[in-house]
C-alpha cells in the first residue's frame, strides 16, 4: 500500500482561505487527502477493520475522545500504538488496574533537595496523562476515584494535583479500551464519564481473508516501518476547519428530532421503543452528532453536512449514551437495533436528503 508522503508543514494552513468558493474547494480536497494519507499509513499495520480505523480518525479530527470495545486480541492496542507512530504527538499508555491511584496517572509532588541552597522544596513530577495521545487500556478495571481523575482531563483538558490546576498540551486525545467479557473485578464506567467519549466503536472479529493477511504480516517478517506524517499544528488546523462546515436548518432539525426520539415521553419517540429505552441522550449527544458529521462531510469532499452524514455516525455517537430497560435486555434487543429503529422512524423526504447549500470539493 502506497502512503502519500506530502510534507504537510509546507502547505498553507487548512483553516485559512475560506472566504472564497475556490478556497473552500482547495481546503476540502486537502482535508480529504490528509485523512486518506493517515488511514493508509495506519493500514500498513492494521489489517481490515476499515470502519474502526475511519471512525477513530473521525474522533481525532473532531477533537473528541474514543472508546474502543472488543474481545482481547482484535488489535485495539495496536491501533492506538500505530496511530501514535503516525502522528508527531507525545504518547503514553496507562494500564488501568484496581490498585492504580489517581496520582499514578496525574503525577505527584516530590520533596527535592536543592543542591544550590541545601533547602528542601516541593517539585511536581508529571504523570503519564501529560502527553497528547493517551491509551487508557482496560479503563473499566480502574476504581471510580481514578476514573474521575481521568474525567477531568478529558472534559476540561486540565489536571488538578497538589492544589494547582495545570493545563494539558493540545491536541489532547484519549483512546480507551474495555473488554466486554471478564467483568469480575471491574468498575463499569458511570454514565457521566461515558458521555465524555465522543464516540464508542465496537471492534468486530476479523474475516478469514483478514486473518490470513494478519498471519502473513506478523509471522513472516518484521512489521512495517512507520514515520510521522502529521504534527500537532496540522491536526489542530484540521479540527478548526471542521468547525466551519455548514449545517443547514433542515439537517439541524433532523439531528434534534433524532436526539429527542431517544427520550421517554417525547412526541418523537416511536411507540414500539417506549418499553426498551430507560434513559435517552442529552444535548451533548446532539453536539457530538454535528461535530462528527462535519468531519464525515469533509472526508467526502463536502463543505456541508448531509442527512447521510448524521445517519452514518448515529450508532457510534448514541450507542454508549442510550440506556436500555431490563425488558429490552430480556428480549435480546441490542442498543444498535434500537438505533436502527430510531433512524427508521425519524425519516426525511427525498428532497431533504439532498445536500443543502453544500460545496463539493472536486
Amino acid at each position: 500500500m502506497m502512503v502519500d508522503r506530502t510534507n504537510w508543514s509546507e502547505l498553507p494552513p487548512l483553516d485559512e482561505g475560506l472566504e472564497t468558493i475556490e478556497g473552500v474547494k482547495v481546503q476540502c480536497a486537502r482535508f480529504r487527502d490528509l485523512f486518506s494519507s493517515l488511514a493508509d499509513q495506519v493500514h500498513l499495520r492494521i489489517v481490515g477493520q476499515d470502519e474502526v480505523v475511519d471512525q477513530t480518525l473521525v474522533g481525532l479530527l473532531a477533537d473528541g475522545h474514543v472508546l474502543l470495545e472488543g474481545v482481547p486480541g482484535l488489535g485495539k492496542t495496536l491501533l492506538v500504538q500505530t496511530l501514535s507512530e503516525s502522528l508527531g504527538l507525545g504518547f503514553s499508555r496507562i494500564q488501568f488496574t484496581p490498585d492504580l491511584m489517581p496520582s499514578d496517572m496525574t503525577g505527584t509532588n516530590l520533596v527535592i533537595d536543592n543542591p544550590a541552597t541545601g533547602a528542601r522544596e516541593f517539585r511536581f513530577r508529571e504523570g503519564p496523562i501529560f502527553q497528547q495521545l493517551i491509551l487508557a487500556d482496560e479503563i473499566n478495571r480502574a476504581t471510580p476515584k481514578t476514573q474521575s481523575a481521568l474525567l477531568e482531563a478529558m472534559q476540561e483538558k486540565t489536571v488538578t494535583a497538589g492544589g494547582m490546576t495545570r493545563p494539558l498540551t493540545r491536541p489532547f486525545f484519549v483512546m480507551a479500551t474495555q473488554n466486554p467479557i471478564e467483568q469480575e473485578g471491574t468498575f463499569a464506567l458511570p454514565e457521566a464519564q461515558l458521555d465524555r467519549f465522543l464516540i464508542k466503536i465496537v471492534v468486530p472479529y476479523t474475516t478469514s481473508d483478514e486473518l490470513k493477511e494478519i498471519l502473513d504480516r506478523t509471522t513472516g517478517g518484521r512489521p512495517a516501518a512507520l514515520a510521522p506524517i502529521l504534527d500537532a499544528d496540522r491536526i489542530m488546523q484540521a479540527q478548526r476547519l471542521a468547525c466551519h462546515v455548514i449545517v443547514s436548518p433542515q439537517v439541524k432539525d433532523y439531528c434534534i428530532r433524532l436526539v429527542l426520539a431517544t427520550q421517554p415521553g417525547s412526541e418523537f419517540m416511536p411507540r414500539d421503543l417506549e418499553h426498551y429505552i430507560s434513559v435517552g441522550v442529552s444535548p451533548r449527544a446532539a453536539q457530538a452528532l454535528i461535530r462528527v458529521a462535519k468531519v464525515s462531510a469533509l472526508i467526502d469532499g463536502r463543505y456541508a453536512i448531509s442527512f447521510e452524514d448524521i445517519r452514518k455516525m448515529a450508532a457510534p455517537v448514541l450507542r454508549h449514551r442510550i440506556i436500555r430497560t431490563f425488558e429490552a435486555e430480556a428480549d435480546g434487543v441490542g442498543v444498535d437495533q434500537v438505533i436502527d429503529r430510531l433512524l427508521e422512524s425519524v425519516g426525511s423526504s427525498d428532497e431533504q436528503l439532498q445536500l443543502i447549500g453544500g460545496v463539493r470539493g472536486e
